[in-house]
């Protein structure tokens, strides 16, 4: 059954006598095909939401809800049935697959089956679009009261936050999360939830009941994912600990494994979805850029995405469009804020304060956060974004303008262009989304993911074999370990550090490490190094890696920012003389938000292999305690953290005494919310509150 979208958009302008017809005709033919051909053609299923949305709209089709639940319930698409409209039997179906653990959310029948190959104790991979609910499958599983030692894997810091504040919502005190590397799990109920780089150094993992890998299809090194390797040594490592695992992710039509029956798990492939979308073709405009701009002014299609290749294409545009339009006055206070503690330069300032909001990986973690916070909530209706925000944070956009076709230079596939289109629409807000094309899409194709563990070990790339615990090795791989010793000069566990910057990079060190050598180069410190002596490793690994991928030119610049970063008694002093002396385009403004993300991943790994390397070379080198504290910033690990849950360093560093530890931190700022004190501004209470879920004094 298929029914024209410009179809669908007539309807809403008929009278009401014909409107009830038209209606009437659509539930027949809908029944008919049900009866004749099931139910899990996509155009019948897009059906049921687009009803949802009429009845909403036009009071004249309230009495049809009786009839519209029995069709949600044909369909499977248990979650639209009216309970209080429905009949009894449908209404009695849709109560059954209520979880009042959730707080009474209903289930799809979709949702149902691979909820029972779970809870059955089978290894489930799940593949399902977008606005299937996967993640409320992960909820239901933790309500069971089964899974009592959990690991979440999940991409993006971004997301494990998002994850952490809806079960602590949700399971108030059920459960420990272990989310920071300084987090220490106890003996009861403990959900580890991390990326990839974090659960693969944790030492207190223990016995799992369950291992959740989201967005799975990153396992596959052909995503061309420089992360892909540090995921699969992560998951096998977790896999190896686990009675269970969940892997879920959208769009993938199969799954490769090795034939040696090592794996063992059902594979769940489902288009079906719970939003119907409406797509424009304006891939033939003359001028794109201004059709983009008249869309995303018309409030209509608010709350919008706009999909762009780069960060630096999304700050253009932002920058661009604020300077000829604004599309709320809910955002002042925000754009406020970063004047007073990112700095009066940076562009993003200007673009929040007219309704735009960006999304990308330099936009700092806590501004993220409230960005797309208040794009949910409607104060900022437009946010122009790249996949950073397509890979699993969670928006109410309605409308998705996709408006290049590429990532960063390279064109993207089928599959990653689904996962754009798939943002569009929300269940239970916009049952109906809309997507605008402004080129063509790429060809249909199928998406098979060939996760390297689930490979075989001979066909393994180096950085991924020298994770495997030896019981499991071949001697064919053992042998190739033993040549990488041989080359390094490195035990095992030196080779699974080396790893972690890559082992050709690494042996890249080595040699330069020796020349740095005989140049007499300060690499033997310990502690706290000089100015000369962080400059001297800067060096050496500035001869393998390219500066500017830690947002810097040179590396002079880089020991100049990471000296000044120690230096400065707060984080809004050293953005704030960032701003002061930055005299670069306005698009290049926040590589200094690319350096600090450099600071907590990346540097910190090259100097501890450039430790290495010294060390093997017989000097007395210990970088450990630098190391440490450059990965959070030289500030305090209880800041670093809030940081990542949602509130800004810039407030918790004025309420930071230098002996509070979290809980003390926590009553400072619940009580500056709570009691509405000066050192919070109206605007700070409401992000702090919305942060740490605040409500009546009560964390």
């Amino acid at each position: 059954m298929k029914i024209a979208q410009e179809e669908w958009h007539r309807l809403a302008t008929l009278t009401s006598a014909d409107l009830r017809g038209r209606i009437f005709s659509i539930m027949r033919e809908a029944a008919l095909a049900i009866n004749a051909a099931g139910s899990d053609d996509p155009g019948l299923l897009e059906v049921v939401p687009r009803l949802a949305e009429l009845i909403e709209r036009r009071p004249e089709l309230h009495t049809f809800r009786e009839a519209y639940s029995s069709l949600a319930r044909s369909t499977g698409l248990w979650n639209y049935i009216d309970k209080e409209q429905a009949d009894s039997v449908d209404a009695l179906i849709a109560e059954t697959v209520t979880v009042p653990e959730l707080g009474g959310l209903t289930l799809h029948r979709e949702q149902v089956g691979a909820l029972n190959e779970l809870l059955a104790g089978r290894n489930l991979i799940l593949s399902a679009p977008t606005s299937f609910g996967k993640s409320l499958l992960i909820d239901a599983l933790l309500a069971s009261g089964r899974y009592r030692r959990v690991a979440v894997v999940l991409p993006t810091i971004a997301l494990l936050d998002e994850f952490r504040r809806r079960i602590r919502r949700r399971f108030v005190g059920e459960f420990q999360i272990v989310m920071h590397p300084g987090d220490v799990a106890t003996e009861g109920s403990v959900i580890f939830l991390g990326t990839q780089e974090r659960l693969l150094n944790r030492t207190d993992l223990g016995k799992l009941d369950l291992t959740v890998v989201d967005e799975f299809y990153k396992l596959d090194p052909g995503r061309r994912d420089e992360r892909s390797i540090t995921l699969n040594a992560a998951v096998y490592r977790l896999l190896g600990r686990s009675r269970q695992f969940f892997f879920l992710g959208p769009n993938i039509d199969q799954v490769q494994i090795a034939g040696d029956g090592r794996w063992q798990f059902q594979f769940l492939h489902t288009r079906f979805s719970t939003v119907a979308v409406d797509t424009y073709d304006l891939r033939r405009v003359a001028d794109k850029e201004d059709r983009l701009f008249e869309e995303i002014g018309e409030q209509a299609n608010w709350p919008a995405l706009v999909f762009v290749s780069s960060p630096d294409k999304a700050n253009k545009l932002a920058n661009k469009v604020q300077e000829g339009m604004a599309v709320s006055d809910g955002s002042a206070d925000f754009a406020k804020w970063l004047r007073e503690n990112v700095g009066p330069g940076w562009y993003l300032a200007n673009a929040i304060e007219n309704g735009f909001g960006v999304h990308h990986g330099r936009i700092p973690r806590a501004i993220a956060s409230q960005t797309v916070r208040m794009f949910n909530e409607g104060s900022l209706p437009v946010l122009f974004c790249t996949s950073t925000l397509i890979e699993g944070v969670n928006t109410a956009a309605k409308t998705v303008l996709i408006y290049d076709k590429a990532i960063n230079r390279s064109d993207y596939d089928f599959f990653t262009y689904s996962n754009i289109r798939g943002r569009a629409g929300r269940l239970g807000q916009h049952h109906v989304g809309q997507v605008f094309l402004f080129n063509d899409p790429p060809d249909h194709s199928i998406m098979e993911v060939s996760p390297t563990l689930f490979g075989e070990d001979a066909d393994a790339p180096d950085d991924y074999v020298v994770h495997l615990d030896e019981q499991d090795t071949t001697s064919e791989v053992d042998e190739r370990v033993d040549i990488l010793k041989g080359r390094l000069g490195l035990d095992r566990e030196g080779l699974r550090l080396a790893s972690s910057v890559g082992i050709e990079v690494a042996l890249a060190l080595k040699n330069e490490v020796t020349l740095a050598l005989n140049r007499g180069s300060r690499l033997a410190w310990a502690g706290y190094p000089q100015y000369e002596e962080i400059g001297a490793v800067v060096d050496v690994f500035s001869r393998v890696r390219r500066p500017n991928e830690f947002g810097v030119y040179t590396p002079k610049q880089l020991t100049f920012f990471i000296s000044k970063l120690r230096q400065s008694r707060t984080m809004r002093q050293f953005l704030l003389e960032y701003d002061g002396n930055y005299s670069g385009e306005d698009a290049g403004h926040d590589n200094v938000f690319k350096f600090l993300r450099a600071c907590e991943y990346g540097l910190p790994q090259l100097f501890s292999v450039v430790e290495m390397f010294a060390r093997l070379a017989g000097l007395r080198a210990d970088y450990s305690l630098f190391v440490r504290d450059l990965s959070r910033w030289f500030r305090a690990e209880v800041l670093k953290n809030l940081d990542e849950e949602g509130v800004p360093i810039q407030i918790s560093e004025r309420f930071y005494t230098g002996r509070d530890d979290r809980t003390a931190l926590l009553s400072a700022l619940t009580a500056a919310v709570v009691f509405q004190t000066d050192a919070l501004t109206k605007f700070e209470r409401g992000w702090v509150s919305s942060a740490l879920d605040i409500s009546d004094g009560v964390l």
